[in-house]
């Protein structure tokens, strides 16, 4: 993923590439050119910390790609706040921090302010199909009954972390055992879409419930890294459903697969809103994952930097749009 940002970076007006970061030693001191086997990236250093990355280089904003857990993240964003930078972080639960920790969402704000610096989640999902684009899409509403909103999604890209994480491969009772001690999560963000909804809606969110079951493949289906004969786990359908005033007014669908057109599943993101008036979106075939959330942060930048101090979620900075390209 950083990669990626930084080949986007590379193609923009508004957003200066200056130098990356990384923890592996053997890049410390190199050229990002000869990383990326990208001329236009000659003379960008790739630096041990935040710190010497703003110090040599003249930062202004960190984007941060390397977690998904709010626990690995905090530290990352701590560097990179005290070294003066604004953040922009694809850590799922750097989204909406306070639905999973609100002390830690607490504390990051007030360090930012502190620093003078903003602090953003952002990401394709969450960040954008799953909260985002539903909030922005009440703005024409009168009133707003229940959200639902599904994203089937195509994992064949992945590698072996994402499929880990998603139980693919295993047998059923494999993945119910993964379910128990952890090493199955699903999808990451969850609580974190439904609670910007629901604070982007003014309603007190009681609970978010969350299910995950195997998504068992019929026919073989295949990916880059993996095949997945029948019978075993092909993915993993994860809804979390949001209950206001002891009902349920959100639930958000989401079975992550590999190959689903082997079995006629064709891929989306949807949004029906029940209200006045009804509202359904439909973008088919989904908004690409990883180019979505490369694209996202970039995009992001000049807003970011524009940005009062603090903590923001992506509601509370304005819709975000295409940062100008190079012509």
């Amino acid at each position: 993923m950083g990669s990626l940002m930084a080949r986007i970076a590379l193609e923009k007006r508004d957003v200066e590439l200056v130098g990356a970061v990384s923890r592996r030693t053997h890049l410390q001191g190199t050229d990002l050119a000869d990383y990326l086997g990208e001329e236009a990236a000659r003379g960008v250093g790739i630096f041990p910390d935040f710190a010497c990355a703003q110090q040599q280089a003249g930062a202004h904003v960190a984007i941060a790609a390397a977690n998904s857990l709010l626990g690995d993240e905090i530290p990352v964003i701590e560097s990179a706040v005290a070294a003066g930078l604004n953040v922009i972080s694809i850590a799922e639960e750097m989204a909406f921090p306070a639905a999973s920790d609100p002390a830690a969402a607490l504390h990051l704000d007030e360090i930012a302010r502190d620093a003078g610096v903003t602090i953003l989640g952002t990401g394709i999902n969450p960040g954008f199909v799953l909260d985002l684009l539903i909030i922005v899409l009440t703005g024409v509403c009168r009133r707003v009954d229940s959200v639902y909103a599904e994203r089937v999604n195509d994992l064949s890209p992945y590698g072996g972390a994402v499929m880990t994480t998603q139980g693919i491969g295993l047998a059923p009772e494999e993945f119910d055992a993964g379910l128990a001690d952890g090493s199955v999560l699903g999808h990451i963000g969850f609580p974190q879409s439904v609670a910007m909804i629901a604070d982007a809606l003014g309603w007190e969110l009681e609970r978010v419930a969350q299910k995950r079951e195997p998504i068992v493949a019929v026919k073989e289906r295949r990916g880059a890294h993996v095949t997945v004969p029948a019978g075993k786990v092909a993915g993993c359908r994860h809804t979390a459903t949001g209950y206001v005033a002891g009902a349920p007014r959100i639930e958000l669908v989401h079975p992550q697969q590999i190959e689903p057109g082997a079995e006629g599943q064709p891929t989306w993101d949807l949004i029906r809103l029940r209200g006045e008036p009804d509202i359904e979106m439909r973008v088919a075939p989904e908004m690409a994952g990883g180019t979505g959330t490369a694209s996202i942060a970039v995009n992001m930048t000049p807003l970011v930097h524009a940005a009062p101090a603090g903590l923001a979620s992506m509601k509370d900075l304005p819709v975000p749009r295409l940062a100008a390209v190079r012509t």
